[in-house]
């Protein structure tokens, strides 16, 4: 959860999920549609379908036992070199190093290493830093201690360094390249989409749909999409056999994601006349109050609570 995510915003969602699933046997037995209840609203969903599938990973090939050393932790669905190191560090003492986002902030800096901290080429001389930095002893709190600096001493804005205890010798801070350093993600313009989103109602509920397992919002329930251009009756009575009539489209919602920003047009449709061979897996009616609690994209539930009001 802390991957991309503040420890602010996920704390609520860490004490409510792990009263769902409170142990790793608990979360394999689950189905993937529960599991996403409980993350929907944290985004980046595909860590909610490594999260289930590395459960189920550590109860059939590891019976049960979350493996404590990094090559067999890195082996796991959703984990990388640095979350394996640091799972090893802590659970098991391991002598290894960790590269996450507040730790390569701190050695770009102590160091003086320019470049995008992401770039290939960038990471690897930081990687070599961090195995070189390595202490002999002590090496979970020296792991802790290096995370918190960066989190609360060296931001990323307004770094604190008259209080760092690292500042005497920190290349950024001796040569006054504190803002310089490390450089930011480089700008590219993202790409836009833009989708006309059905609220498709009958008898006071809302038709909904099962993405698709890989891709945006994977396994999550939305709303019916349809190209903008499209003629919207005639493309509902295509995909479900059913006729409607349009009503009102309502405000625009922008949302943007790692590498394109999304405008949904939402537009409410009025069904007259609905098959009873649609109500199958893939599809589900629900109130306004009951999508609250189901598996939504953020900005689906954040248009079901408009509705509400």
């Amino acid at each position: 959860m802390l991957q991309q995510t503040q420890v602010a915003t996920v704390m609520p969602y860490y004490e409510r999920f792990v009263t769902e699933f409170p142990d790793v046997r608990a979360l394999a037995a689950a189905p993937l549609g529960r599991v996403l209840e409980h993350w929907s609203g944290l985004g980046y969903y595909r860590r909610a379908h490594h999260l289930h599938a590395a459960a189920r990973a550590v109860v059939e090939r590891f019976g049960g036992m979350f493996p404590v050393d990094a090559p067999a932790l890195a082996t796991l669905p959703g984990v990388g070199r640095s979350t394996a190191a640091a799972i090893a560090v802590f659970a098991g003492g391991a002598h290894a190093a960790i590269l996450e986002g507040n730790v390569k902030r701190v050695l770009a800096r102590h160091r003086g290493i320019a470049g995008y901290p992401g770039a290939a080429d960038v990471e690897a001389e930081l990687w070599h830093v961090a195995e070189a930095e390595l202490p002999a002893h002590d090496i979970e709190t020296y792991t802790q201690a290096l995370m918190d600096l960066g989190a609360t001493v060296c931001t990323r804005t307004r770094p604190d360094c008259l209080v760092c205890p690292v500042a005497r010798d920190c290349v950024a801070f001796t040569q006054d390249r504190i803002t310089e350093l490390p450089s930011p993600r480089p700008r590219k313009v993202l790409p836009h989409r833009a989708l006309r989103v059905l609220l498709i109602e009958r008898g006071g509920e809302i038709l909904f749909e099962k993405r698709p397992p890989l891709g945006i919002w994977g396994g999550l329930w939305s709303l019916p999409e349809l190209a903008l251009d499209a003629d919207v009756r005639a493309a509902v009575k295509m995909r479900f056999s059913a006729d409607v009539i349009p009503r009102a489209e309502l405000p625009v919602i922008d949302h943007g994601f790692t590498h394109f920003a999304l405008t949904l047009h939402p537009q409410r449709v009025s069904a007259r006349r609905w098959p009873s061979r649609v109500e199958a897996p893939g599809t589900i009616w629900l109130t306004p109050a009951d999508a609250r609690g189901a598996a939504l994209p953020a900005p689906i539930k954040k248009l079901m609570r408009t509705l509400e009001r």
